[in-house]
């Protein structure tokens, strides 16, 4: 008959009783080492919907004012949020359920896409007149305090911030682990998107307002008087192109590069040489970035009109007219092409006649860029306001609330696993050496 004794704590098995143990710590210590590494992988961000989010200025890297979602056929108004200072050239960025975007009263809001209400904010130093940028869960904007932020979109706390020599009005464009972005201290910079650590910096010579756009790894931004190309990796110049009084951003479709100048052109430039390939001649200088769709290009002028034209000559198509200066960058979905204008309205006009659709009389100017998403135009006007106009499309669940914090794993926690698995593993060869033994 086989018996079992106990040396100190020591338990001593039968050989049946042997197998069976060993069994029990083997899936012991493997169920502790899932845990370990569960404790170590990071959070899964949740699946995005397949809805075409407007995630940075003018939809896209490229600029293009494009959008594949619906756009209303009517002024119905969903919301209107009302900040402490006017919305003026920021253009809102609409992600997952959230729109984005910053205003004079120093802050950047996190509002609730189909109700307006505020998820969070985040106070810079100064105004936040540039557009913003979403990638990846992280929202980058510069600020008049000549910041640029890389803030967690989900709770609007601050993950880095890069100084500049000036103030920040241009849209940060996030592309494969870099942010590129223009300051008014004459430099585009390069910076890490994770850490905010400079990679390079370029000198323009000159005011960068405009935002940058990025095609084919190469960045194109303005300065206040040459439009550039740069290697998105090193920074170098692979060309430019002299021209006066640039607020407009360059929009890159199909290898043209489109613009405005403040000397009432809008040109289109070869993408690879730089070379001119046509320029159209408005009434009043041209600050208002194109939008390119459908081999049409949109854009406004300081003449008070909207300009549509033909993409590969340049020639015009339609032209409308408003109150005021158009500063306001198109945005075209569905056929409507969604603008505002210093006459305080935002317009709807057909992408094709350029016949009005419907407009909106705001409080004041309208100098922000709309932008469109799931049904919704979003704008900023300089009454203070932002508002929606439409219906949500597509059903999209609220956005979430911040997920709770978790604990980063510190020494502490490291000496505590490291102690538990060096015990288990001692009791494990213990057991497997101990032998048998009867009474």
């Amino acid at each position: 008959m086989e018996k079992t004794y106990i040396t100190g704590w020591i338990i001593q098995p039968t050989k049946g009783e042997e197998k069976i143990n060993n069994k029990k710590l083997i899936i012991l210590l493997g169920i502790l080492g899932l845990l370990m590494f569960s404790a170590f992988t990071p959070k899964v961000i949740a699946q995005q919907s397949t809805v075409d989010w407007s995630p940075t200025f003018h939809h896209d890297l490229r600029h293009s004012g494009y959008s594949t979602s619906t756009g209303p056929l009517t002024n119905q108004t969903l919301w209107s949020y009302q900040t402490d200072n006017s919305v003026e050239y920021t253009s809102p960025a609409v992600v997952n359920g959230v729109v984005y975007v910053g205003s004079h009263d120093h802050f950047v809001y996190a509002l609730n896409a189909a109700t307006g209400s505020k998820i969070w904010g985040f106070q810079t130093g100064d105004s936040v007149e540039g557009s913003l940028s979403v990638v990846h869960g992280v929202l980058y904007v510069g600020s008049n305090d000549h910041y640029i932020y890389a803030l967690n979109a989900e709770t609007g706390s601050k993950i880095w911030s890069f100084r500049t020599g000036n103030s920040v009005y241009s849209c940060p464009a996030v592309d494969n682990g870099m942010v590129y972005v223009g300051s008014n201290d004459h430099y585009v910079y390069a910076l890490n998107a994770e850490s905010g650590i400079k990679i390079w910096s370029y000198d323009a010579g000159n005011f960068v307002w405009s935002s940058p756009a990025v095609a084919n790894g190469v960045v194109y931004v303005d300065s206040y008087d040459n439009v550039y190309a740069l290697e998105t990796a090193t920074g170098n110049k692979i060309w430019s192109y002299a021209s006066s009084d640039l607020y407009s951003s360059p929009t890159v479709v199909n290898g043209v590069v489109y613009f405005g100048s403040g000397d009432h052109y809008v040109y289109a430039l070869n993408a690879a040489t730089g070379s001119k390939i046509w320029g159209f001649q408005t009434g009043d200088s041209v600050e208002s970035s194109p939008a390119v769709a459908n081999g049409v290009v949109y854009v406004g002028s300081n003449d008070r009109s909207v300009y549509a034209l033909d993409a590969a000559s340049g020639s015009k198509i339609w032209s409308y007219k408003t109150g005021d200066s158009v500063n306001s960058c198109p945005f075209v979905v569905n056929a409507v092409v969604y603008v505002g204008s210093e006459d305080n309205n935002v317009y709807a006009l057909n992408a094709a006649t350029g016949s009005k659709i419907w407009s909106y009389t705001t409080g004041s100017e309208v100098e922000s860029s709309p932008s469109v998403a799931n049904g919704v135009v979003y704008v900023g006007s300089d009454d203070n306001c932002v508002y929606a106009f439409g219906s949500i499309s597509v059903p999209q669940p609220s956005p979430p609330l911040p997920s709770p914090t978790i604990p980063e794993i510190g020494p502490t926690t490291i000496i505590v696993a490291l102690i538990v698995v060096t015990t288990t593993l001692l009791l494990l060869k213990r057991v497997v050496k101990t032998k048998n033994c009867y009474c």
